[in-house]
Order: structure tokens, then C-alpha cells, then sequence
């Protein structure tokens, strides 16, 4: 399996006639060119956890996560890249067949255990698992230092160029990572993916406290819910791969775009804005769509 290509990264400027109508500058950081499975801000976020259990000698990661997560495959892929055994522990009991996702991750050498989502809930290991030495990652890689690896993600490009910094959130350990490395000129904007999901700023300013001014959550673009999407959502993906060539997926990036381009319409972003929007990778969630859905 090919490295973590962290020089793939590119900042690439949008040409879009609604942004130029407003007087805005767009331009979009390509996280998900370092690495087709370890996608976008997955790797950031894991990077010091792994580096922290090889430190102390830990050979098997466990970590936690849904059927369509996103954090899970990134996870088999980084622990196969590192020759780390990883385990995952999925919410709810085993479907009759799995996910795309954990489908990959098992390939990957992910093992797969399933528990009630009582017990997800209180992040209970089941007895086997609970014993011996192994190294656990937070689900979605959140906590301090998946926001100390999220906060790298500044160091990608020239943030005193933009006035916007704009992201997906689930979690919300990337927004919190933006916010910790943020000049006072930088404000971050998130658009969470989760429906109801009202205690995202509270996570937020808990990771990062005293930064309460230097970021928006925006909860009006979640289309149903995480993972859920409807046509509308969809449309807009295959209409902006059609104006840019940038695919997205329907979890994350393709409400981030829509969500910026909605804010966009309604003139949140004052004119002279410069707005640098964060493509988070996760495209092999697309996977579980109808074939021909998306033109990418």
C-alpha cells in the first residue's frame, strides 16, 4: 500500500460566477489528494495518536466507529501502512452484509467487532478486549491531540490570505483544530453533517478554550442527518464536479460545498472576503450509492 503523500496537497482556486458576483475570493485546500483511503483530515487527526502508541510499544489499535465510518477504514489503512493490528468496534449489532466501508477496512486487516449501542455508548470494551496491551483512539480521532494533529492542517497554506476557513464537521476535533491554530484575522466557519447536533459548539470551545468568537457552527445543511442526502444534495454535487472537476461525497464535503455556496447566496460572507474551504476527503463513501448517481 502506497505512503501518506502529505506533498500531494494542493490550494487551488474556484472560478465560480456566483462567488465573483458577490466579490468574494474561493479557493479549496485538496486534503484528500494525500492518500486514497487514509482520505483528508483523517490522517491529521490520527497522526499523533499513532506516533504516541509506537512510542510506547503498543502493536494493536483499537478504535470505535459506525458502519459508515469514515475514521474506521482511515484507521485500518493508517494501522496497515504502520504494521499495527487494528481493531474496530462498530455500533450496533452485525448486519447480514456489511457496509462498502467495513467491507474495505476487514480487506485491510480490521477486525471487526460488533456490540449493543448501549455499550457503544458507554464505550465498553467486550471482556477479550478489555485485557492486555493495546493503544485505544477516540472515535473520530477527537480529543487533544486529534486536535493537536488537526491543528497541522494551518500549517498547509498561507492562513493570514483568508478572512474565512470553512469545514465540515461531525465531531467537531477538525473545527477545533482550525480554531487552536488560527490567527485573530482567520474565523472559522463549520457546517456540521449531524442533524440536532446542537452540542457541537460546546465540544468545540471544550477543546479550545477562550476561542468562543473565533468560529460559526452552521446546522441548516445536514439533509436528514449523517450519512443521509437527498436529490437536491446529490444535484449539486454532479452540477459543482461539472464547474470545478472536484468530486465530494455525500457525508461530509458535499454539504460543506453546498452549505458554503448557500451562505454564499445569502450574503453571510461580507464582500473582499477571502474563503478557503477544506476538502476533508472520505469520496469511498460514495460507494454505497446506486451505480451512475454521481458523473465521478
Amino acid at each position: 500500500m502506497q505512503d501518506i503523500q502529505p506533498g500531494n496537497i494542493t490550494t487551488d482556486k474556484l472560478s465560480l460566477s456566483l462567488a465573483d458576483e458577490k466579490k468574494l475570493t474561493l479557493s479549496v485546500l485538496r486534503l484528500d489528494k494525500i492518500h486514497p483511503l487514509v482520505s483528508g483530515n483523517k490522517w491529521f487527526k490520527l497522526r499523533y495518536y499513532l506516533e504516541e502508541a509506537k512510542q510506547q510499544g503498543n502493536r494493536t489499535i483499537i478504535t470505535w466507529g459506525g458502519a459508515w465510518s469514515n475514521h474506521l477504514l482511515a484507521t485500518a489503512a493508517a494501522c496497515r501502512i504502520n504494521r499495527l493490528r487494528s481493531v474496530g468496534i462498530i455500533r450496533g449489532e452485525e448486519a447480514t452484509s456489511l457496509s462498502p466501508t467495513l467491507i474495505l477496512a476487514k480487506e485491510l486487516g480490521m477486525e471487526l467487532v460488533f456490540i449493543s449501542r448501549s455499550a457503544y455508548q458507554a464505550k465498553q470494551l467486550p471482556t477479550g478486549l478489555a485485557t492486555g496491551d493495546h493503544y485505544t483512539i477516540p472515535e473520530g480521532g477527537s480529543g487533544d491531540m486529534g486536535v493537536k494533529g488537526a491543528a497541522t492542517i494551518m500549517d498547509l497554506f498561507a492562513k493570514e490570505t483568508f478572512t474565512h476557513i470553512c469545514c465540515a464537521s461531525g465531531t467537531g476535533t477538525m473545527a477545533a483544530g482550525l480554531v487552536k491554530a488560527a490567527l485573530p484575522t482567520n474565523h472559522i466557519v463549520s457546517i456540521s453533517v449531524l442533524k440536532n447536533n446542537h452540542a457541537l459548539e460546546e465540544n468545540i470551545s471544550l477543546l479550545v478554550p477562550g476561542k468562543n468568537n473565533s468560529f460559526t457552527v452552521i446546522h441548516d445543511h445536514h439533509f436528514g442527518g449523517y450519512a443521509k442526502h437527498k436529490p437536491e444534495l446529490l444535484a449539486f454535487m454532479n452540477e459543482f464536479y461539472r464547474q470545478t472537476s472536484i468530486p465530494t461525497d455525500f457525508v461530509y464535503t458535499g454539504k460543506l460545498f453546498y452549505g458554503v455556496n448557500d451562505l454564499v447566496k445569502k450574503d453571510f460572507f461580507a464582500p473582499g472576503s477571502k474563503l478557503l474551504i477544506i476538502h476533508s476527503g472520505g469520496l469511498q463513501g460514495n460507494q454505497s450509492l446506486d451505480k451512475g448517481t454521481l458523473i465521478f
